[in-house]
């Protein structure tokens, strides 16, 4: 008996083995965690990929989310089990003990909620093909991050999002029910009028597959042209050698985002625009970074070859002084030659919005002035703009560090208010 058991649960286990084989390796979308800090968002990614994204000294001792954070997990279903109860992400089901079904890998974005971190966030939403807002029954809604964070995926064009209403293991059925009538009046009236609701404990582990059945329905996996010249965001740069290592061992540095169109394969040489700083005839100028890719990484895999869809790895030729730190953050990589034009400044077609979003106070946006400093966010990078010439509904900005961008690209206007900046509107970039 006992040896007839151990070759059953040997066949289930190649089952499941096979049913992880036919995926690709790589995640083929983009969900971002987004919301007011410690409302729950790090903790719910733990649960759904077994990753604890907070690895950043500093986001371990003061337990908030800093840096952008990464992790991949699988859906999967159960053929036996019917409604909510049948989706999981383990491959044995939790509820009838059989083979679960894979259905999709996914990677998850983690963004902090701390309003002081609200650049990173903005630069996050822009790789994001969907969002998971988090809003924590425990407390009042809305929160001024996330009306904030709505606001910007609203901006970046987010479109797919689900709001997931944890901590209902902290309140009564009454106080849950109250907080869920706030969420609805918060998003009254917009355009996330109908979003699915769906309260969970993330840290008991109570809703997790009403969850993830709501993302297989409303977030769908988006048609992408991989036959166009690659065009990867760079969201995170950094050095994988640890101190100590011997020179011969010493590996290049690795730049971590996601591939917009195209693909990108090892041995490719790439360009990194708007590149690093140098000096020539006492000036301060920027030039594009030159680079081999030496291989690629998604969903845990070493890969030939990248198509756009979840977060992927490049380990590049590049010396890892030069990526270290997130210096390279905000980049772009793409064919030499075939990327967009880098600007030191430009002029934005401005939308401004009628109240501050992320205050308490509901201030009033008020008109640009000129030499006002502005936090301006495109594509994954954050630059500050100062305003050089105003005209109607347009500003021009010179930059302070340049970015990398197609005319028409659509950029986040954040204004200092207090010791914060604050959302205030958007604008393209336009020509003239």
């Amino acid at each position: 008996m006992a040896r007839k058991k151990k070759d059953e649960q040997q066949e289930e286990s190649s089952k499941a083995s096979e049913q992880n084989s036919q995926l690709p390796e790589q995640p083929v979308l983009n969900i971002g965690m987004v919301g007011h800090v410690d409302h729950g968002k790090t903790t719910l990614l733990e649960r759904l990929s077994g990753k604890w994204t907070d690895t950043h000294s500093e986001e371990l001792k003061r337990g908030i989310t800093i840096r952008l954070g990464y992790a991949d997990a699988v859906f999967r279903k159960c053929d036996k089990c019917k409604g909510a109860k049948a989706h999981t992400t383990k491959e044995i089901c939790p509820v009838c003990n059989s083979k679960t079904t894979a259905l999709r890998k996914v990677s998850f974005v983690d963004a902090p909620g701390h309003e002081s971190l609200m650049a990173t966030m903005l630069s996050g939403a822009t790789i994001m093909d969907g969002a998971l807002l988090l809003v924590a029954a425990n407390e009042e809604c809305p929160q001024p991050q996330t009306r904030e964070h709505l606001m910007a995926l609203q901006i970046v064009g987010v479109k797919n999002v689900i709001v997931v209403q944890n901590k209902i293991d902290l309140v009564s059925e009454e106080q849950a029910i109250k907080n869920y009538e706030q969420i609805k009046d918060f998003l009254k009236g917009s355009d996330y009028e109908n979003l699915p609701i769906i309260p969970i404990s993330a840290q008991h582990r109570v809703g997790l597959n009403f969850l993830i059945q709501s993302i297989e329905e409303n977030i769908p996996t988006p048609v992408r042209d991989k036959n166009k010249d690659p065009i990867m965001l760079v969201a995170r740069s950094f050095d994988i050698n640890k101190p100590g290592i011997t020179p011969d061992k010493l590996v290049g540095g690795v730049l971590g985002g996601s591939l917009k169109q195209g693909m990108l394969k090892a041995g490719d040489t790439i360009e990194i625009r708007p590149g690093r700083t140098v000096i020539e005839k006492n000036q301060q100028v920027w030039k594009p970074i030159s680079a081999k890719v030496v291989s690629l990484n998604s969903g845990g895999s070493n890969l030939e070859s990248v198509s756009p869809g979840g977060s992927i790895g490049v380990l590049t030729s590049l010396d890892p002084s030069v990526v270290k730190s997130d210096q390279l953050t905000g980049s772009i990589i793409g064919l030499p030659g075939k990327l967009p034009k880098v600007w030191n400044e430009f002029m934005l077609d401005v939308h401004l919005l009628q109240r501050v979003v992320g205050t308490k106070e509901g201030l009033n946006v008020e008109p640009v002035k000129m030499s006002e400093p502005l936090m301006l966010n495109v594509n994954s990078a954050a630059t500050v703009g100062v305003v050089i010439e105003l005209r109607k509904n347009k500003i021009k900005c010179k930059l302070k560090l340049p970015v990398c961008a197609d005319p028409g690209s659509r950029v986040t206007i954040s204004r200092r208010i207090g010791n914060r900046f604050r959302l205030i509107g958007y604008g393209e970039i336009v020509e003239k």
